[in-house]
C-alpha cells in the first residue's frame, strides 16, 4: 500500500501535530526501537545469512554491525549486501571505487524507517582546522562506486540555515552518486540546498544514474551535477522558506552535464510539488561550473506535473549571465498542471519538444544497455 512521503520537516520536528499541519501523515520519520524479533526482516539475520556476503546492520546490536560505515569498511571486494534494520544512522558514509556492485536495502521495506543522516555543510570548519568541507565534503552518504543500488532508504542531511547564521556556505548534500550504473528504488533524499548530487568521478565518465518511485526535497538547486540520469516516477517536493520574503525561493533542478555528454536529466511521469507560495520556484536553472566551462547544462522534463509553485511563465533562470539557460539543452514534452502553464503567454521560455524529438528522450535511450527499471522491486 502506497503511503504518502513525509517531509523533511516532520522528518526534524517531533512536536505532535507537525506533520498534519503539512498535509501529511502524522507517523514519526525517524524509527524509533521496535519490539519485532526479526529487526531484517525476510532478508535473513546473521545466523541465517541470505548469502555469504550478506552483512546485517542494526543501531541495537543486533546484527553485525552497528553502523553502516563499519559495514562498509568490512565488506571489501564486490558483490556485497547490507541490510539495515530499522533506526537513524547519524554518520558520514564513504562508499569507495572499490566496492563495486553493493547494494543496500533497507530492511522493512518503508524508506521512512531507515534514515543516513549527518548535518555537515559546505562552510561547516574542519575538525582539524584545515578549512571547511565544501560542497563535495559536505555530503552525508559520498557513493563511488560502479554498480550501486539501494531500496527502501532515506538519504539526509539535516544541516539547517536557521541554526548557524554566520556559515555562508549552505550547500548541505544528503548523497553524492558518482559510479556508473547506480540505482535507487524507493529511496528519499532530504535536505534544504543541493539534496541529491547525481554527479560522476570525472569529465570522463558518463556516470548512468537511475531513480524510480523516489521522494526528493530541498530548495536550492536540490537535484544538481553532470550523470545523466533518469527519474522515472518521482515526487520532488520544493520547501518553504522563512529567511526570504520574495521569490524565487530557489531552483529544482541544476544540472551540469558535460559538452561531450548526448545525455543529461531526463524526468519522466512525476510530479513537482511544493510548500511555497505559486510561483515562487524555477524549475531549473544551468550549473556551469568553473571546473568545465565547456559543460552544457541538459534536462528534459517530460509527461509530469508540475505544481502551482513552479513559475508558469519563466520556469528557468541563468545561474551565471555568460552562460544563459536559452543556450543549454532544455526542453519539455506534454507536461501537466498549473506549474506546466496550460496558456503559455511567452512560448520562449518555455522550450517544448516535438514528438520526434521526444522520441530520444527515453529511459531506454538515457541508460543504453543497463536496465535497472526491469528489476524494479
Amino acid at each position: 500500500m502506497h503511503r504518502p512521503a513525509l517531509s523533511r520537516r516532520g522528518f526534524l520536528v517531533t512536536a505532535a501535530g507537525s506533520g498534519a499541519a503539512l498535509g501529511l501523515t502524522a507517523r514519526p520519520a525517524v524509527a524509533g526501537p521496535r519490539p519485532d524479533p526479526r529487526p531484517f526482516g525476510r532478508h535473513g539475520s546473521p545466523a541465517a545469512r541470505r548469502s555469504p556476503k550478506t552483512l546485517y546492520v542494526d543501531p541495537r546490536g543486533r546484527g553485525d554491525f552497528t553502523s553502516v560505515q563499519a559495514a562498509v569498511t568490512a565488506a571489501e571486494g564486490s558483490g556485497w549486501t547490507l541490510v539495515l534494520a530499522p533506526g537513524t544512522y547519524r554518520e558520514t558514509v564513504l562508499l569507495d571505487t572499490d566496492r563495486t556492485g553493493a547494494t543496500w536495502i533497507g530492511a522493512s521495506g518503508d524508506p521512512r524507517d531507515v534514515v543516513i543522516v549527518y548535518d555537515n555543510a559546505a562552510g561547516t570548519p574542519k575538525p582539524d582546522g584545515s578549512g571547511t568541507y565544501g560542497t563535495s565534503g559536505s555530503a552525508t552518504t559520498t557513493l563511488r562506486a560502479d554498480g550501486f543500488t539501494a531500496r527502501h532508504l532515506t538519504f539526509a542531511n539535516d544541516w539547517l540555515r536557521a541554526d548557524h547564521p554566520g556559515i555562508t556556505g549552505t550547500q548541505a548534500v544528503a548523497v553524492k552518486v558518482q559510479g556508473d550504473r547506480s540505482a535507487f528504488h524507493h529511496c528519499r533524499f532530504l535536505g534544504h540546498q543541493d539534496t541529491l548530487y547525481a554527479d560522476s568521478r570525472d569529465l570522463s565518465l558518463f556516470a548512468r544514474q537511475y531513480y524510480g518511485h523516489c521522494y526528493v526535497e530541498g530548495d536550492v538547486d536540490f537535484v544538481f551535477g553532470r550523470a545523466p540520469a533518469v527519474y522515472e516516477h518521482c515526487h520532488f517536493r520544493a520547501l518553504a522558506r522563512t529567511d526570504l520574503d520574495a521569490a524565487p525561493y530557489g531552483f529544482v533542478f541544476a544540472p551540469s552535464t558535460a559538452g561531450a555528454n548526448p545525455r543529461g536529466y531526463l524526468v519522466t511521469g512525476g510530479r513537482v510539488g511544493s510548500e511555497a507560495p505559486d510561483g515562487y520556484y524555477k524549475l531549473a536553472r544551468p550549473w556551469v561550473p568553473s571546473s568545465d566551462s565547456t559543460a552544457r547544462p541538459m534536462l528534459t522534463v517530460r509527461e509530469t506535473r508540475l505544481g502551482a509553485g513552479i513559475d508558469a511563465v519563466a520556469p528557468y533562470a541563468n545561474m551565471r549571465d555568460e552562460h544563459p539557460w536559452q543556450r543549454q539543452r532544455f526542453g519539455e514534452y506534454r507536461n501537466s498542471g498549473a506549474g506546466a502553464g496550460a496558456a503559455v503567454t511567452v512560448p520562449e521560455n518555455r522550450p517544448q519538444l516535438t514528438r520526434a524529438e521526444a522520441a530520444a528522450h527515453t529511459r531506454e535511450a538515457y541508460l543504453g544497455d543497463w536496465r535497472p527499471y526491469r528489476r524494479m522491486p
